[in-house]
């Protein structure tokens, strides 16, 4: 086989990259860092296990084209217009003030003007995967920060399309006109607008009518058409098979069947970005890295110090929170992966020299192992600022009147909206605190009692009246700042409930040390909900089925965390289980029990089950007369095991079969 030799180093590349991943991730460093580290140990540079430099070039683009079709598929036209225009102009600013300062300092390091452009390119990029995938780790996506973060990455995203554009522009040998790179711009969003348009009116029908035929795989083999053409067709007309790769997951974001699209790549995702990661790696060579270890240095601490200050005083305002601002600039601080492409297509035309390229990739790779490990402490920085310096939070917090005895309500997403819903149809006072401005503003016009500020503040939570709230609900969906407003709120209030809303059964415990009365993990609340049901359908008496309810969430829980609970609890679980077990019905038109007598019925002979009790027009009758007649409309209290009560419950439906033989009840 002629690839024999290039299957073989790929797999021993990924069987001496699990080890070093395995022990990375029992240090709990990020496993990005160890894709990374692997790459440079095992690569040409390094033990030279894949030894052709050729084959990590052929690796590194292939990882880099699926990245971007993925990249691209995630994002959504439509989706970066429900930004909004606050965010949409952090982004931009972020990236016009980042490129101006690098190519500022690249002219005064003698660098051209192309070639200190393209570095200004590189340099604005932050990695949507690295920082993804921190706020995963965190289970922090859909918290404020989180959504921040992704709006600043989309608009980085998609200033990559005009970017790529420039590049033959400014690798031209004619003097770059002010006039050449606005038609480039303009070529740019011309070609923003046919993706659009092309998304939007001839990719649906054709996908539909393929789904239509519900053959997966031919599904599958259309969307891998669709985006190997594009990339095919964009490097046609002079761009990248990269770009062509980003345009095509555009495209296909905006077909209604994306969902489906990205279940079918979802699977290969982790191991596209793995391979893209330690391909990386391996375009690092230590003896470069050595021999410039000072400038690289400096390079990638100059980076991240510059991108951490930027996006802090750029969100700071947006967000009104220097914590979150400055958490979101940790999580953003390294190069981007999109600054691969771009380094390669300007080394590729001239515009970088092979050193410049090097460095670039050099910091990057630095950038990528430095990024994930200074998150945690940049975050401890914000807390301790936020508290040193305690800031008022604007007029709002400061002006929000004191509750008496109210419910204070922490998070405003759908949890904290349903609660807020019914404790105004039950007329009870409750006041809300939400950090998301535009929910604020929203729910304020609509009347509802709202204060913006961030709850893990003291005087934010002491503006809202936390010291004189009955009940405080904690449901937002920011663990580390979940365990914080537990904490502040029972400091700040010791006799108050504390009710918590989790999503990880791991935060269980430790928000109960926190303080926490009562801990609600979403997952367990579904399961118990679903047992509830099911004994429901079994006949279990609802004391029971209630009882028991009370008995797991009291015992925090741990029957279905897999924890091993005491003996008395287990064998009060055996003796519900074992209880017997009553059911109503209320007899139906067409039942075979109509104007029949209960003697006549015979269930006891007949199932195993009694009649202990009878409802007739509201007035109940304790063990009835067995000369009883039956009607519709009565309601039967039956009494007998699970088996016993399907049976009689067969016989007494419409179209059942009673049998009148029996001799007594």
């Amino acid at each position: 086989m002629a690839n024999a030799p290039m299957l073989r180093d790929l797999v021993l590349l990924l069987a001496a990259t699990l080890p070093v991943v395995f022990v990375l991730q029992k240090l709990r460093v990020p496993s990005i860092v160890g894709f990374l580290v692997a790459g440079v140990l095992f690569g040409p540079h390094g033990l030279a296990v894949v030894g052709s430099a050729e084959e990590v070039e052929h690796l590194a683009e292939l990882g880099i084209v699926l990245l971007l079709f993925v990249t691209g598929l995630e994002l959504s036209l439509s989706g970066v217009a429900s930004l909004g225009g606050r965010l949409m102009l952090a982004g931009a600013a972020q990236v016009a003030v980042m490129g101006g300062i690098v190519v500022w300092l690249a002219r005064a390091a003698g660098a051209g003007w192309a070639p200190a452009m393209m570095l200004g390119f590189i340099a604005v990029h932050s990695s949507t995967v690295v920082a993804l995938k921190i706020f995963s780790d965190r289970g922090q996506i859909d918290s404020p920060q989180g959504r921040v973060a992704t709006g600043v990455l989309v608009f980085q995203d998609l200033c990559m399309v005009p970017m790529m554009l420039l590049i033959p522009v400014l690798a031209s040998t004619e003097a770059v006109s002010v006039l050449a790179i606005l038609w480039v711009l303009l070529k740019a969003t011309l070609v923003l607008v046919g993706i659009f348009a092309v998304a939007r009116f001839v990719l649906p029908p054709i996908l539909h009518q393929v789904a239509s035929l519900r053959i997966r795989e031919l599904f599958t083999v259309t969307v891998v058409l669709f985006s190997l053409g594009t990339a095919w067709l964009a490097e046609q007309l002079g761009l990248s098979l990269a770009i062509g790769a980003l345009l095509a997951g555009l495209v296909i974001s905006e077909s209604e069947h994306r969902h489906q699209v990205f279940a079918e790549i979802v699977p290969f995702r982790d191991i596209f970005s793995s391979l893209f990661f330690i391909s990386i790696g391996m375009l690092l060579r230590a003896e470069f890295l050595w021999a410039n270890a000072p400038t690289l240095l400096a390079a990638t601490v100059g980076v991240i110090a510059l991108k951490i200050v930027l996006l802090t005083a750029l969100l700071a305002p947006l967000m009104r929170s220097f914590r979150m601002a400055l958490f979101i600039g940790a999580c953003l601080a390294q190069v981007g992966e999109l600054a691969f492409v771009l380094a390669r297509a300007a080394s590729e035309v001239g515009l970088l020299s092979d050193v410049v390229y090097e460095t670039c990739v050099a910091t990057a790779v630095l950038s990528f192992i430095a990024s994930p490990l200074l998150v945690g402490p940049f975050e401890r920085l914000g807390f301790a600022v936020e508290s040193w310096l305690r800031p008022r939070t604007g007029d709002d917090a400061s002006a929000a009147e004191r509750h008496e005895s109210h419910v204070l309500i922490i998070g405003y997403g759908l949890n904290g909206r349903n609660l807020a819903r019914v404790l105004r149809e039950t007329g009870v006072r409750y006041h809300v605190l939400e950090f998301n401005a535009l929910s604020v503003e929203k729910a304020a016009k609509e009347g509802e009692p709202i204060t913006f500020g961030d709850g893990s503040r003291p005087d934010v939570l002491h503006a809202v009246g936390v010291e004189h709230a009955h009940i405080i609900v904690i449901a937002i969906s920011d663990p580390v700042g979940t365990r914080r407003m537990t904490a502040l709120a029972r400091d700040m209030n010791p006799s108050a409930t504390i009710v918590v809303r989790t999503r990880y059964v791991a935060e269980i415990d430790e928000l109960y040390r926190l303080g926490a009365t009562e801990v609600i993990p979403e997952e367990f609340e579904t399961s118990v909900e679903i047992f509830a049901r099911v004994l429901r359908r079994l006949h279990v008496p609802r004391n029971v089925i209630q009882l028991e309810v009370e008995m797991i969430r009291g015992e925090r829980y741990g029957m279905l965390r897999g924890l091993q609970l005491p003996r008395q609890s287990m064998r009060d679980v055996q003796a519900l289980l074992a209880a017997t077990l009553t059911e109503t019905y209320r007899i139906e038109a067409g039942s075979p029990a109509i104007d029949g007598s209960i003697r006549e019925l015979d269930l006891r002979n007949q199932t195993g089950v009694s009649i202990i009790a009878l409802v007739r027009d509201g007035e109940p009758h304790v063990n009835p007369d067995p000369d009883l007649r039956l009607a519709p409309g009565d309601v039967v209290v039956l009494l007998g095991s699970h088996a016993a009560l399907e049976s009689a419950l067969a016989r007494l439906a419409p179209g059942g079969s009673v049998r009148d033989d029996g001799p007594t009840v």
